[in-house]
């Protein structure tokens, strides 16, 4: 048999390809930043969720469903949750129980949204309001703030609590603060936005616990006053309550490295006393919609409900494995141009593979792409390698089992092509609109969008031939190629 080549993973924190060695084969644990739930998830909140379910997989596919650990926090405090729970609040019940009702329906749609991608349920599911007070000893954000005074790592001040990296340097010995964004104080400091509010000893502070308005804010009674907990803070506490004071995979977009993961490790490691809180942080690029940054003012703003449900994005909705087939075709750490284009090409590739798809004949993945998938979650070439597969798939039968286990190793369904009428199913309708296309693309002397047009039938594993009717205009019939 074979040996299994070792998983290679890109870590943020060393900048470099590593072979990937777990704390404990036996309990391999992963932790990725999950959503803020004030409103639904946009299509750039899905890639984190596919690309670590991904990975998520391939852990459990080396080394066992039941010895991989995966916590993804949802983070259900906020200002802007906050406001608008006030705005709604009728004060005939706490304010926190009305800020948990209005962030129930988000999280909701976000676990619809999910359902519909194909990402698995992770083992744990964190929501931050839980882990506030009285967590998981000890384990809760007041008891890891605690620590941090007492270390001489933090300072309250005017009901606020903030981490002084400072002292983190100073008590360590060496400079650590800004080793996973590989900035200094200085740097991080002319280029930062911090707020240099009076109560704050360094512009560089920043926050772990600030006070509530009772009459307008949710909070929580602490040692420091009624309050909130900072943003970084709550992570850590999800963390080190599900997966221990270290693990081995942390997890998240490109733009959470500074300030929100550099102030993680922080915390963590100072209330801990340990050298490091993962092993290997991993982040995926950023994402852009037709070539733009993705925003509500721009009008190219559009949640994953959208694609899924709307016609919002190219005049048409959008099956959950075409969108999650797109997401991956660009490897996780590159940016990534989110277009109509690129999900119709994903559509077309969905199809000529569904031509040998079949959910219930599956073997094991094929080598190659097993290979492909440990160097560093290399989808690009997974997709080159299941391209040949599946051509070798339509000619040998035998195959077939071996291509269908590496694309649910993706965790992309397909869906089968079968029928009476011979292997196209419901996609009649959409081979002949297509074809409807290419023919008034023909009257136009339009060859470009002709041929376009062609090679996406082609790749849904559809023949075409052209002719003309007895007065002469174009006609084209079809045919499922064998």
């Amino acid at each position: 048999m074979p040996t299994m080549p070792k998983l290679k993973l890109y870590n943020t924190l060393t900048r470099t390809k590593e072979d990937f060695v777990p704390l404990d084969p036996a309990n391999v644990r992963m932790y990725v930043c999950g959503p803020t739930v004030y409103d639904y998830a946009h299509i750039g909140n899905a890639r984190p969720m596919i690309v670590f379910d991904v990975l998520f997989r391939l852990l459990r596919h080396i080394y066992g469903e039941n010895h991989v650990t995966y916590a993804r926090n949802i983070t259900d405090v906020d200002d802007k949750i906050n406001t608008r729970a006030f705005e709604r609040w009728s004060r005939k019940r706490p304010l926190l129980a009305e800020m948990r009702e209005l962030t129930e329906g988000t999280v909701a749609q976000f676990n619809t949204d999910l359902k519909a991608l194909n990402v698995l349920d992770p083992t744990h599911t964190p929501r931050a309001t839980d882990f506030v007070v009285n967590g998981a000893e000890p384990m809760d954000m007041v008891r890891i703030i605690d620590k941090l005074v007492v270390r001489g790592v933090a300072y309250a001040a005017e009901g606020h609590v903030l981490f002084s990296p400072t002292e983190m340097d100073r008590l360590l010995g060496v400079p650590k603060y800004g080793a996973l964004s590989k900035r200094n104080l200085d740097d991080m400091l002319a280029g930062a936005r911090v707020d240099v509010a009076p109560y704050k000893r360094d512009p560089m502070d920043f926050v772990l616990w600030k006070p509530s308005n009772p009459e307008t804010e949710p909070g929580w009674d602490s040692p420091w006053g009624f309050g909130r907990p900072g943003w970084h803070i709550e992570c850590s506490a999800m963390a080190g309550a599900l997966l221990g004071e270290q693990f081995d995979i942390h997890g998240g977009g490109i733009d959470l490295v500074f300030p929100h993961h550099e102030n993680e490790i922080a915390q963590s490691c100072c209330a801990f006393g340990v050298d490091k809180l993962a092993s290997v942080w991993m982040h995926n690029g950023f994402l852009q919609v037709e070539g733009r940054k993705m925003s509500k003012s721009d009008g190219n703003f559009v949640t994953i409900d959208e694609l899924l449900t709307t016609t919002t994005f190219g005049g048409r909705d959008w099956p959950g494995p075409v969108l999650r087939l797109a997401m991956l075709k660009t490897h996780y750490r590159q940016p990534i141009d989110w277009t109509v284009r690129a999900l119709e090409e994903a559509e077309a590739t969905l199809y000529s593979w569904s031509r040998v798809g079949d959910q219930h004949l599956v073997g094991e993945p094929d080598e190659g792409v097993l290979e492909a998938l440990q160097d560093d979650l290399n989808t690009a070439l997974v997709f080159a390698k299941l391209h040949k597969l599946r051509d070798m798939a339509v000619e040998f039968p035998e195959v077939r089992p071996r291509f269908n286990a590496s694309v649910a190793l993706l965790g992309i369904k397909l869906r089968p092509l079968s029928d009476a009428a011979g292997e196209v199913g419901d996609l009649v309708g959409e081979i002949e609109t297509l074809i409807t296309a290419r023919l008034d693309a023909r009257r136009a002397r339009n060859f470009a969008e002709s041929d376009r047009i062609r090679d996406e039938l082609a790749a849904m594993g559809i023949a075409l031939k052209d002719g003309k009717d007895a007065d002469g205009n174009p006609t084209t019939t079809w045919e499922v190629k064998r």
